[in-house]
């Protein structure tokens, strides 16, 4: 049976990396994959970039309100058939696996969603993403991911101090916060350090939320 996946982590924990890497190891068996991600999610455009500086265009970008089934099944007819390498379980499945990164922007409905893509449609979804803001609420998506899915995985990374990182701190212009827009996008202005609860603590003055 085909799963909903969600591998989850701090910023830093290559998230991006892993989800490049599981693309790679089923095209390397001659499988094909489609790549989406939130369209609110503007850095790299229509790329998926992780920062060890790797990329790859995405097959269709998910805006809000958007039917991410009907999404993917316009995306599947455009898959070249006659590439493939048969799959053992359904013969006629043109995709092996639908990736979709940064899956903390989708909104609970558009989760719904991939369920019933791998439900309906016998395809694995494996979504990456962070659980928490920068004030340690859930994202709408990545609460129903985790309500949802088959599969729960965290991948690690450090904080400063050597410790597991659990959290998001935010910077702007290099000094944290600890209020505002649950979204801004990793750039120049703003930035986002993986923090383990003792750091996080410390530098929102005892605060969480």
């Amino acid at each position: 049976m085909a799963k909903l996946y969600f591998r989850y982590g701090a910023m830093n924990s290559g998230k991006s990396t892993a989800l490049l890497q599981a693309a790679f190891n089923y095209e390397e068996r001659g499988q094909r994959v489609l790549l989406a991600k939130p369209h609110i999610d503007t850095k790299g455009d229509d790329l998926i970039v992780s920062r060890l500086g790797v990329s790859r265009a995405v097959d269709f970008l998910i805006a809000p309100g958007q039917d991410v089934v009907a999404l993917f099944d316009e995306a599947a007819q455009r898959v070249d058939h006659s590439a493939l390498i048969e799959t053992l379980d359904d013969p006629g499945l043109p995709v092996s696996c639908l990736l979709i990164d940064e899956a903390q922007f989708l909104e609970p409905a558009q989760v719904d969603g991939l369920l019933r893509i791998a439900v309906d449609r016998r395809v694995p979804v494996m979504t990456y993403g962070i659980r928490t803001d920068f004030r340690t609420s859930a994202f709408p998506g990545s609460g129903r991911l985790l309500e949802i899915a088959h599969s729960l995985e965290e991948l690690k990374t450090i904080c400063r101090c050597g410790s597991k990182a659990m959290f998001n701190g935010r910077k702007v212009d290099g000094t944290f916060v600890f209020a505002g827009d649950q979204v801004a996008i990793d750039g120049v202005d703003v930035t986002y350090e993986s923090l383990c609860p003792a750091c996080y603590l410390r530098e929102s003055g005892g605060r969480l939320g």
